[in-house]
């Protein structure tokens, strides 16, 4: 069931997602390899690097209502519990500084 929601959700990625996935995909050439829409226990992570614990998520605005502030409190407390780190970015912050996005995961991954 995860496993085909993750399916649905990589055919319909944000531009958001698809501007930072072009920009995780060059990472695998230096050794970290990033998954998009991953599933994690009961979540779908939008990029995970199991190598490294790290989970990214590109969050819109819903994220920012109540709602989905406390889903993702949630989440990211579970996350954490299962040993990952979570770094999370506004859609807006990908699309207009995508090299200030990339720089925070590449310090994330100790590769600056």
């Amino acid at each position: 069931m995860a496993n085909e929601r993750a399916r649905a959700l990589r055919r319909n990625q944000t531009e958001a997602e698809r501007a930072l996935w072009q920009k995780l995909r060059v990472l695998k050439a230096e050794g970290f390899h990033f998954r998009r829409q991953a599933p994690i226990g009961t979540y779908i992570a939008d990029f995970a690097c199991h190598s490294l614990k790290l989970v990214i998520e590109v969050d819109g605005g819903q994220h920012n209502e109540k709602s989905g502030l406390a889903r993702d409190a949630e989440r990211t407390a579970w996350l954490q519990g299962e040993g990952c780190r979570v770094l999370r970015f506004w859609n807006n912050e990908v699309l207009t500084n995508i090299e200030g996005v990339e720089d925070t995961v590449r310090r994330e991954q100790g590769l600056i």
